[in-house]
Formats: C-alpha cells, structure tokens, sequence
C-alpha cells in the first residue's frame, strides 16, 4: 500500500491518465537491474527512483575518471576515483528514500550474469558495448523478461523495447559484433536516450502507452530529428529463434 507521503511524492504522474494509485503501486512492487551507471545509466537511474520504482539495482565495475564528468551526471569532481556503484547508490538513495536502491561493483559476465539478473522484472540495457549486450540478451531469454536497449555515439542514439519471443532480440539487431573503441559523445546524447529508456520502462510497468516494440527510434542530434525503423524478428537466430 501507498502511504500518505507517497501518495504526495507522486501526486503528479498519478493523474495521468489509466496511471492513479493502482499504476504507482505496480512501479512500488517493480524490481530492475540497471546495467550500466555511466551515461545513460545516470539518466535512467535519477528518474526511475523519481518516479518511484521501488528497487533498483545498478551495476557497473568501474570507477569515476574525469572525462565521465561531462555525461555521466550521477558524479561530480568529489566522486573521482570512487566506485561508480557506491556512488550511484548513494546519489539515488538521497534522492527517494523510500524505495530500494543497491549498488554492485562488478564486471558482468558469463559466470555472473544469471546471479546479477536473479529476480528482477526487467533489464535496463545502459552498457557501453555489444559483448556485454548479448550476455544480458542471453540471460534475459532466459528469463523471459525484457530488455530496454539505448546506445548513443557522437550527437545521436537509439532505443528499442524488446521483449523475448515477440520482438527482435539484440543478437537480431546485433548479427556481428563490432569492434570496441572508444567512441564520441556529449552528454546531451545519453540524458535524452537514457530518458527515453526510463519512460519506457514506466509505461511498461504501469501498462499504458504504445511501446517501441519492434521498433527503433533513431534520434538526429545535429538535425534534431527523430526517425521510426521497424525491424523484424532474424529467422533463425542462435539467441531468440528457438522461442
């Protein structure tokens, strides 16, 4: 149940529309794994825990350098050299005190992933490469459970929903993997893909709204623009074609 102090935090969204106490409930009982607490993950953190969902748990293995500092705005200067795990926790701890929030210093991998997923609804795809992409998209077929996918370069980025056995997976999106290295980005960039993310997840867990399922939404920072490409399902893909 809401309690008093809640039901006033989130006077606001619960006048959506089909949102009311009902929906701000279902974001209080909701579980997600953040993957990533860098650009994007910063973003998609500090408006899920706004918004109330009631246990977040972010993981990333890094720690806070200086040239985070122009997109990653979970940090400031005081947080360099800190695990951006304890960091992150303690921002969005101060933020909303009311729901859950744990921090994991750790890599993810093949031999953790399934524990890092355990009981979580969702995934929230904030990564910053392809290999690291896959294992969560492995993990989350597993688990059929979804994924919201976001990746930014330069002034640009995209996100998609996906959804195991409905939508196409990441390694349907992602045939070969690119090589990594490191790559552009203003910290605009991941603030409106990473925003995007987070009210994907909203709508997902209150269940309103039209999702980007089977869709991709390219944003055009330099032309401000954003595009629509649907995609389909790969016939026969090694992750998600057995579904």
């Amino acid at each position: 149940m809401l309690s008093e102090r809640e039901l006033k935090k989130y006077d606001r969204q619960m006048m959506i529309k089909d949102f009311g106490p009902e929906g701000q409930e279902k974001l209080k009982q909701a579980k997600v794994l953040i993957a990533g607490a860098g650009g994007l993950g910063s973003p998609i953190s500090v408006y899920l825990a706004a918004a109330g969902v009631g246990r977040l748990t972010i993981v990333d293995c890094d720690t806070v350098s200086i040239s985070n500092l122009n997109r990653q705005i979970m940090y400031g200067e005081k947080d360099v050299d800190r695990q951006k795990a304890q960091s992150a926790q303690e921002t969005i701890a101060g933020l909303n005190s009311d729901i859950i929030v744990r921090g994991i210093a750790e890599k993810i991998a093949e031999e953790n992933v399934d524990d890092l997923v355990g009981d979580n609804d969702l995934i929230v795809d904030a990564m910053d490469n392809v290999p690291t992409r896959l294992l969560i998209n492995k993990v989350a077929i597993k688990k059929s459970i979804p994924v919201f996918h976001g990746a930014v370069y330069g002034f640009d980025g995209r996100v998609t929903t996906i959804i195991p056995g409905v939508t196409p997976c990441l390694r349907c999106l992602y045939p070969k993997i690119p090589p990594s290295s490191k790559f552009p980005v203003v910290g605009v960039a991941p603030a409106i893909i990473g925003c995007i993310q987070a009210a994907e997840v909203i709508k997902y867990i209150v269940g309103i709204g039209e999702l980007l399922t089977g869709r991709i939404l390219i944003y055009d920072g330099l032309k401000s623009r954003f595009l629509h490409i649907d995609v389909k399902r790969k016939t026969g893909c090694d992750a998600c074609g057995h579904i």
